[in-house]
């Protein structure tokens, strides 16, 4: 297991543990919730965009994409899948059915439910997904450490 690997599951079971006590606490952190919801949000308008400066931006150097079976470090996601999601995005339109925030100290948890609808290379898209990111927070405010997609 490689370093920055470690770092995302520590990350992932830090606020795992402490799913219970952060729900209890979910509306005392309004502030960093609505600044973490628009960089989730920013992020997934830059890729329906085309905007991949703005999406790399909000990314956080070290970040691991988890998606379709692979690990991407920033680099292989800049050089490579990276114009698949861009693609994607702007072809389909995605609606989020839920989400949640939880946060703990500089470090915070993202997930939702989403659908996918439209027509993608030539096919027809109706999906479900399911989305993780952990962010984390910067000098520069906070920034997107890991991301995960599944879809069905």
């Amino acid at each position: 297991m490689t370093s920055s690997s470690k770092t995302i599951g520590m990350l992932v079971a830090l606020v795992a543990c402490t799913t219970n006590a952060l729900t209890a606490q979910a509306g005392t952190d309004t502030a960093s919730q609505g600044e973490i919801r628009a960089v989730v949000e920013g992020y997934g308008r830059a890729l329906a965009a085309g905007d991949s400066l703005t999406a790399l931006a909000l990314l956080h150097p070290d970040v691991v994409i988890y998606e379709g079976g692979h690990a991407e470090t920033l680099e292989q996601y800049r050089s490579g899948h990276l114009r698949s999601d861009i693609a994607f995005a702007s072809a389909v339109q995605r609606t989020t059915m839920a989400d949640q925030i939880l946060v703990t100290g500089d470090a915070a948890l993202y997930t939702s439910e989403y659908t996918a609808a439209g027509r993608f290379r030539n096919r027809d898209i109706d999906s479900h997904g399911t989305e993780t990111m952990v962010l984390l927070r910067t000098p520069d405010g906070w920034k997107i450490r890991h991301i995960h997609w599944s879809s069905r």
